[in-house]
């Protein structure tokens, strides 16, 4: 057992503290955090007004704040929460940061794990449940398992249940960091793959349970993950994916964002993460108060899928809703398998709310006299579908009268891309761009390590990477950026490297895909095929405007056009190597259209105002 620290020692425990306290406020009038670096042990912090309540309107405290240790919140919103919703209605969320620009992959839930995270919330049974979980994981499963404790007496409580029920304590990870409730898949960090380093994809939590809704940016420092904010109100267990970019959703989504369309929800899931996503009605609440997929679908393989079925209710608005999910997915080549689903006295007891963490696969059981004829039938249909993997059954009776069961108390940590060697990715200067000597230029770029990496090196080549024998800087943080001055060395072969350390001395590298210019601080050569391409001349309203085409150029050179008038035109080269000048109010008549560029090329054109 370990109580895990963040790279970079106890200082940054503090900061991570700091950070969880005050991060992302969700409709109080508070500035939201959204974005944080670590710079030199030092904190820089970006913030955002989003929300529409101000200070002197601020809304009381939420029905979470008057939560006491033991108390167990179920998954749904509960009276006080749906009132106080209604009270005070968040702002939609703004976009607040960019979305990744690698290359990006979403984990699916049967790829490698690292680990599972779990919040150490709610009454006894519950926690019962977490600590049988965790015996699987951290031995069958071959995992780790990260366990959010409000405080010293809660870590204290979790590591002798963990030990008793026979978890593996060499691979428990503590972390003290309040939370608000038990169900983490909802609220937890959301990960992809980014140029092979784990980033975070961050949604605003559905719920009114601040404490919650910090936990990503939480884990975002522990690790120094890079973190990205999707413009959304969700609940991660209404979301399902495969590993080969398609994921599943229930139209929950698209009433918790009303100011969005299906399609622009559709883009932001494939903008940030790189899923071409699918749509299902949601289940009625009577039947399931959460409305989310995971309570009814779980994807087991690149090509199979588990959906419940309801035997006891069939011809049901749900029994239509999985059937025709089923057909639907069975038509575009998933093998189908179904396992039986009851609603017994408003609970909605489910088979497809499962946790699968490498070897293992952890499915609910049940004493209710109704269901439990159905347990051995489930495990059957998952022992079937997944003949290689250790099926183990858990009691999820003392819980699944909350809306929810194993799915939706834990969230998976994928292992890390490179292994037990740390990785890095350059964001930028990949090749293709043209710099000048003397300039400032930011470097971006994001790491990763399974413990944690403690610095980043840059290095710059002048000769197409045989050699980088120039060093940038060294000793930066894991993810940032830095404000390089490009040196005055021109070539047109430059190229960067970064090379990333761990704690055990182990290295890893990045470097530019092609290369990219460096040109002398007086100006770039020309390309040589500088030249106005066309002149137009265009009447109207009495007069005439005269445009300029340019093509050829360097991207970033400048350009100055002159007409015979003696009038001037000046601008800058597009990406493209183009540029392009309008003169309004020209005289009719014939003149003469000359460009030169920074480069000192230069070219004529003759044109005509009839």
């Amino acid at each position: 057992m370990a109580q895990h620290q963040p790279p970079g020692g106890t200082s940054n425990r503090r900061v991570v503290m700091l950070i969880s306290t005050t991060g992302r406020p969700e409709g109080r009038g508070l500035p939201r955090i959204v974005g944080v670096a670590l710079l030199c042990g030092f904190v820089a912090v970006t913030f955002c007004v989003a929300d529409p309540v101000t200070a002197s309107s601020a809304a009381p405290p939420r029905p979470a704040d008057a939560l006491t240790e033991g108390d167990a919140l179920p998954r749904n919103l509960t009276d006080d929460e749906l009132r106080y919703l209604k009270a005070f209605p968040p702002a939609p969320p703004q976009r607040a940061v960019v979305p990744p620009t690698g290359p990006v992959h979403c984990p699916a839930e049967y790829e490698p794990m690292q680990g599972i995270l779990v919040a150490w919330e709610g009454n006894a049974s519950w926690k019962l449940i977490l600590a049988q979980m965790a015996r699987h994981i951290t031995t069958t499963g071959d995992a780790d398992v990260y366990v959010m404790c409000d405080d010293t007496t809660d870590r204290d409580d979790a590591l002798v249940q963990l030990s008793n029920a026979g978890a593996d304590m060499a691979r428990v990870r503590t972390h003290l960091v309040a939370t608000d409730t038990i169900w983490i898949r909802d609220y937890g960090p959301r990960y992809v793959v980014e140029g092979g380093c784990r980033a975070i994809v961050d949604h605003r939590y559905n719920r009114p349970r601040p404490r919650d809704d910090d936990q990503p940016f939480f884990w975002r420092t522990v690790w120094n993950h890079a973190l990205y904010e999707i413009p959304l109100t969700h609940g991660g267990g209404n979301f399902h994916l495969d590993a080969l970019g398609r994921s599943f959703t229930t139209r929950l989504i698209n009433n918790e964002n009303p100011d969005k369309t299906e399609q622009q929800i559709h883009e932001l899931w494939r903008e940030f993460q790189n899923l071409d996503t699918t749509f299902f009605n949601p289940f009625d609440r009577t039947v399931d108060a959460t409305q989310h997929i995971d309570m009814w679908m779980q994807v087991i393989a690149d090509d199979a899928i588990i959906i419940s079925d309801w035997p006891f209710n069939d011809g049901s608005s749900q029994d239509r809703i999985c059937d025709r999910a089923a057909d639907d997915l069975a038509a575009r080549g998933y093998r189908i398998f179904r396992t039986p689903a009851r609603s017994v006295s408003g609970t909605h007891y489910t088979y497809t709310n499962v946790v699968m963490c490498n070897d293992v696969v952890m499915i609910p059981s049940y004493t209710n006299s109704s269901v439990r004829q159905h347990n051995a039938e489930a495990l059957t249909v998952y022992e079937a579908a997944l003949p290689d993997k250790t099926i183990v059954q858990i009691d999820a009776q003392a819980i699944v009268t909350a809306a929810g069961v194993l799915h939706c108390i834990v969230m998976h940590m994928p292992a890390p891309p490179g292994g037990r060697n740390p990785t890095v990715y350059l964001k930028n200067l990949r090749g293709g761009d043209v710099l000048r000597g003397g300039d400032s230029v930011d470097v971006s770029w994001i790491s990763d390590d399974d413990e944690g990496v403690t610095s980043v090196d840059i290095l710059l080549s002048t000769d197409g990477g045989d050699t980088f024998d120039t060093i940038v800087a060294e000793d930066l943080p894991p993810t940032g950026g830095f404000a390089w001055t490009v040196p005055d060395l021109p070539t047109d072969q430059g190229r960067l490297r970064l090379v990333v350390h761990d704690a055990d001395g182990r290295t890893g590298a990045d470097e530019s895909d092609a290369d990219f210019l460096i040109c002398s601080s007086d100006g770039c050569p020309c390309t040589g095929g500088e030249r106005i391409k066309k002149v137009r001349c265009k009447q109207g309203a009495g007069t005439f405007t005269l445009v300029v085409i340019l093509s050829g150029g360097r991207s970033g050179d400048t350009y100055l056009v002159t007409l015979s008038t003696g009038r001037e035109f000046a601008g800058v080269l597009n990406d493209r190597g183009k540029g392009k000048a309008k003169f309004t109010g020209v005289p009719q008549g014939a003149g003469l259209a000359t460009a030169a560029w920074g480069c000192g090329a230069t070219d004529e054109l003759a044109y005509a105002c009839p």
